[in-house]
């Protein structure tokens, strides 16, 4: 993958455990804002290397959510679904381990990011990483993505 492009997440406790996730697409576009976007149809591709495990995950998701919200000031409403769950990892990783992903955003009902239109409404979607211990205890960490509709040619 091209440094340039990757996005990077880390996701740590201290002296016990450290991840990153990497991810991109083939054709990633850069926003100033440091968003990645991604088309209706397109592909996230990207792997979790494993730096440091010192305690036993017992599994690990990648989700995409949806968050909406309407309204403004008090009044807002705000409504969050999970769109896509999908289980990375069954067991304890090692050290030095790496996961490759690849995620189809095209069997999704996703629409296109919207951002305070009017100041009452927004549409935003996230990544989210979640990591389960033996003791049930959950460590996530998301990344908003803009997901935008290709222009007809």
């Amino acid at each position: 993958m091209n440094i340039k492009s990757d996005l990077q997440m880390e996701v740590g406790i201290e002296d016990c455990l450290h991840i990153e996730f990497e991810y991109n697409k083939s054709n990633s576009y850069l926003l100033k804002s440091n968003l990645h976007r991604y088309h209706l149809k397109d592909v996230i591709i990207g792997k979790i290397y494993f730096l440091l495990v010192r305690i036993k995950i017992k599994n690990m998701d990648l989700e995409i959510r949806r968050r909406e919200s309407t309204g403004s000031g008090a009044n807002t409403h705000v409504e969050t679904e999970t769109l896509a769950k999908y289980e990375l990892m069954d067991g304890a990783p090692v050290r030095g381990e790496s996961i490759p992903i690849r995620l189809f955003l095209s069997p999704y009902e996703l629409t296109p990011t919207h951002r305070n239109i009017n100041n009452k409404f927004s549409v935003k979607y996230y990544l989210n990483l979640v990591l389960v211990d033996e003791e049930d205890r959950r460590y996530f960490k998301q990344q908003e993505i803009t997901i935008y509709r290709l222009q007809d040619s």
